[in-house]
């Protein structure tokens, strides 16, 4: 089996369990495997900049951005599986016994605590996109132009990605009890979507600049 019918086995096991009838792998997950292939695109342009010639001048800095956008590609990946364990631990607090008060008492405490981690992680997963849609506008613009479409590509995806986690967030954040904690998420998560909104903007402007094609 080569490398390539491996990479599509995988892709295939992971859109059947999206697929299927179980709750785990589902949006969030979807979100950081959407956020990995952008910060991947992004390396690949990166990839076809650094080392040549006619880019010395942007070498330090693409390889920077490079060190980063790999990071990020392993990062979000691994939270594809770190969301399906976070939604997993509210999804085991239903089966958890609720017949006395000490029970229930429990139950309510292990189910906050869960939906807190299951609020978290697609948090962390939306900052990363953010972080992805602000490098996207100089590589976009300094980046090889034979290859900027990709980071194009890469800029519609990290923010779909982003606001895609950002839902399952508020949804989260909905069954929450502390007040506090859900206040300052929210604050968090608007000011996230907002810092996006003009990301996105400057990498499209930065990759239309460079491919003379409105993306």
């Amino acid at each position: 089996m080569t490398d390539l019918d491996t990479a599509g086995t995988a892709i295939g096991t992971f859109l059947n369990g999206l697929a299927s009838g179980e709750s785990t792998p589902g949006g969030g997950a979807a979100a950081a495997l959407t956020g990995s292939q952008a910060a991947a695109l992004l390396s690949m342009v990166l990839n076809f900049t650094v080392g040549r010639k006619r880019y010395a001048a942007v070498e330090e800095e693409m390889r920077g951005h490079l060190l980063r956008t790999e990071e990020m590609r392993r990062e979000l990946l691994a939270f594809a599986d770190k969301d399906a364990e976070a939604f997993g631990a509210v999804s085991a607090c239903f089966s958890m016994p609720r017949t006395t008060e000490e029970e229930k008492a429990a139950r309510t405490e292990a189910m906050q605590a869960a939906l807190r981690g299951a609020a978290e992680v697609p948090f962390a997963i939306a900052s990363l996109c953010g972080e992805l849609l602000e490098l996207a506008s100089p590589i976009g613009e300094k980046g090889n132009p034979n290859v900027v479409s990709d980071a194009a590509t890469a800029a519609h995806l990290a923010h779909a990605a982003l606001h895609s986690a950002l839902v399952n967030v508020d949804i989260n954040l909905k069954w929450l009890k502390d007040d506090a904690f859900v206040s300052k998420m929210e604050r968090e998560a608007a000011a996230l979507r907002a810092s996006a909104e003009e990301s996105y903007s400057a990498a499209r402007a930065a990759c239309t600049e460079t491919l003379g094609v409105k993306i």
